[in-house]
């Protein structure tokens, strides 16, 4: 043994630290699992069929106080029907009138119109009043009341009815369907509860027969619903050993119980038992329902289960043998990874989960520890790299995306612009429109002297001041601007277009769409801690409050005149520079005026905050002059645009065309069209 002991030991030193690993995990992961399998292999039986009992057991538990509220409900029926005065007074001893007078009662009225509301076509189907008199009496013609009041002749040859002449002494019975009549089953209810009594006829006791009907669909939903299995069946008989309801037809046939066998085994009923049923084995349960001579029966035959065992037992194999092979992988993998280095290198890269990968000195070895360690120092230096790139092209990004939102600006002001000043140039009013020009020019070279996105809070006033005096020659003066802005405000930066988007929706739709077409803005500021709030007032036609939800989405139109997308990007712009806390704020009443508040942090020009021109470079003065004259000749549409390009200094026309594009956002053919 010893000898044996040594030779297996000196050919475990032997073995490569994989293999030894790989054993190691093997037999840790496989041992538990064997054991755990023979210890389901003799277990799995019981344990599928104490599950399929208990689960049963708790179906049936919920289904009989079902059942029997069903029952209930139809009793609570019949004692409501009885209680009513046509009723006793049908079955009254001491009753003087007849029947047919009865019927024509006031509490014959009362008497259907209960019965209309009991009928409820998911359990209650029907009513019906049979009576023993001549079908000639005439309160079988007398309408409404013959629809539910019958001659008892309509009920000869019903199994019911035979049962109620050999029973003297029965007063109410449950039928099943089998007791009914075939007219009774295709017009009234495919079940019923009949109540027997009498009335007084001719000075004679003769007997009659309140039917309640109700459908056996009902029945045999509940039983059906409440099964776990479609193998088994449930289903209930009654003191005559006929079959009630059931969930399946076929199969309670199969594994019927008689209602004596229920009676002897009902004891027992908490407990399924088992039987022999046609060389089978069954678990079978029993439950009384109350009020009713009603057993339910629950038949779960052993065959369904044994192969479900069996399917369960095929399935833990195949897992069993998944898991093995997972194991085995598992064990291999892990194998690889028993290193004192390797240690070291989780260690090192664990370091990248708080900040960017530190590189490892290099690897002394060529082993796979220290290919590790070269291909993990490669991968800390793409990440930088990657993670140098990515900030960029964030920061790229997010001035390209500025300079998409102001080219939306520009090209929204000059459509208006040009407007006005097409208009004047069709009034014959050169030197409004030489001074027309001569502002359009000043404003854009507030705008455009530099392309720097940053200006001060003087020139935005000057910009907006030179807004508001070319609109007013398009409109008569009737638009007042007041500007109250403290001085030591006046040397802040702020985005370039931030005033005019708000002042134009001020003016073009507030002020003018009042009718008088006159109105007053007023821009007023002051510091609030390290913010400056700008406060832009006007009191045009205001707002409605659903527009005012969508000025700032993008997604609201401000009317006929135009669209709300100078404002939302004024506002998307100062979101992008600033963080979402800083941007535009509206608030409006509708008829009195609207409110927009502006707020930027406080910042000086020197403090940089955002330079979104490519190289910093002054503009050239004589080509903006040109593009403002470029700007006035489009309103002409008898001049070609390659000629309009030539007169602006360009040979080649392209060139043009994409500095135009450039600088506002569109062509100059969808200049033109906007504007004409």
């Amino acid at each position: 043994m010893r000898l044996i002991a040594r030779k297996m030991s000196s050919i475990y030193k032997s073995l490569k630290l994989q293999t030894k690993f790989t054993i190691t995990h093997l037999v840790i992961a496989t041992i538990p699992m064997i054991v755990l399998a023979i210890f389901f292999y003799t277990k799995l039986y019981d344990m599928i069929i104490a599950d399929t009992i208990r689960t049963e057991q708790d179906a049936a538990t919920q289904t009989a106080p079902m059942i029997e509220e069903s029952v209930t409900e139809i009793l609570n029926a019949l004692d409501k029907i009885k209680n009513e005065d046509f009723y006793h007074q049908v079955v009254s001893a001491h009753r003087t009138e007849s029947l047919n007078e009865l019927a024509s009662s006031d509490a014959a009225d009362a008497f259907l119109d209960t019965l209309d509301e009991t009928i409820d076509l998911d359990l209650i189907t029907d009513v019906k009043l049979y009576i023993d008199i001549p079908r000639t009496d005439p309160v079988f013609s007398n309408y409404p009341v013959c629809k539910t009041v019958l001659p008892i002749n309509q009920a000869w040859g019903t199994y019911w009815y035979g049962i109620f002449n050999g029973s003297p002494s029965l007063h109410a019975l449950f039928c099943p369907s089998f007791y009914l009549g075939s007219y009774e089953i295709k017009h009234n209810g495919d079940m019923a509860y009949i109540a027997k009594s009498t009335i007084i006829y001719e000075g004679e006791r003769t007997p009659c027969y309140l039917a309640i009907y109700f459908s056996q669909k009902h029945f045999d939903t509940m039983l059906k619903d409440n099964l776990s299995s479609s193998s088994n069946v449930a289903y209930i008989i009654n003191g005559r050993d006929s079959l009630v309801a059931t969930s399946d037809q076929a199969l309670s046939g199969t594994y019927h119980f008689s209602y004596d066998e229920v009676q002897e085994h009902f004891m027992s009923s908490n407990n399924f038992i088992l039987k022999r049923v046609l060389d089978e084995d069954v678990y079978a349960g029993f439950y009384s329902i109350r009020n009713t001579d009603w057993y339910m029966v629950v038949a779960m035959p052993s065959q369904p289960m044994m192969k479900k065992s069996i399917n369960i037992m095929a399935g833990f194999i195949l897992v069993y043998v998944a898991c093995i092979l997972i194991a085995f992988l598992i064990a291999t993998l892990l194998s690889h990874s028993i290193t004192n280095r390797l240690s070291v290198v989780i260690n090192q890269m664990s370091k990248a989960r708080i900040g960017p990968p530190v590189a490892l000195p290099a690897a002394d070895t060529h082993d796979e520890i220290g290919d590790l360690i070269s291909t993990y120092n490669y991968m800390t230096r793409v990440i930088n790299q990657l993670m140098e790139d990515q900030a960029k092209a964030a920061e790229d990004l997010r001035i390209a995306e500025f300079h998409s939102l102001q080219s939306q600006i520009n090209p929204h002001f000059l459509y208006n612009t040009m407007d006005m000043i097409n208009w004047l140039s069709q009034q014959g009013r050169s030197a409004d429109v030489t001074s027309a020009i001569q502002k359009l020019s000043r404003f854009y070279k507030l705008t455009l002297s530099r392309k720097k996105s940053l200006s001060t809070i003087n020139d935005e006033i000057e910009h907006v001041s030179i807004y508001v005096q070319l609109q007013n020659m398009r409109f008569h003066d009737t638009i007042d601007l007041l500007i109250d802005i403290p001085d030591n405000l006046l040397d802040y930066s702020i985005p370039k277009l931030t005033f005019q988007p708000v002042i134009e929706n001020c003016i073009l739709h507030g002020i003018l769409e009042k009718e008088s077409k006159q109105g007053t803005i007023v821009l007023t500021g002051w510091l609030d801690e390290d913010d400056i709030v700008i406060l832009i007032s006007d009191d045009g036609i205001g707002m409605p409050e659903e527009k005012l939800e969508n000025i700032l989405t993008g997604n609201g139109s401000s009317g006929g005149k135009g669209s709300n997308i100078a404002v939302y990007n004024t506002h998307r712009r100062l979101q992008l520079m600033y963080g979402p806390e800083y941007g535009l704020k509206y608030s409006s009443t509708y008829g009195a005026g609207t409110d927009v508040e502006i707020r930027i942090p406080a910042r000086y020009p020197e403090d940089g905050l955002i330079d979104a021109s490519p190289d910093g470079t002054a503009e050239d003065p004589l080509k903006e002059s040109h593009f403002i004259q470029a700007l006035t000749l489009l309103t002409r549409p008898e001049i070609n645009i390659y000629e309009i390009a030539k007169e602006c200094g360009y040979d080649n026309p392209q060139l043009f065309f994409t500095e135009f594009r450039e600088r506002f956002g569109c062509s100059p053919e969808e200049y033109r069209r906007q504007v004409l």
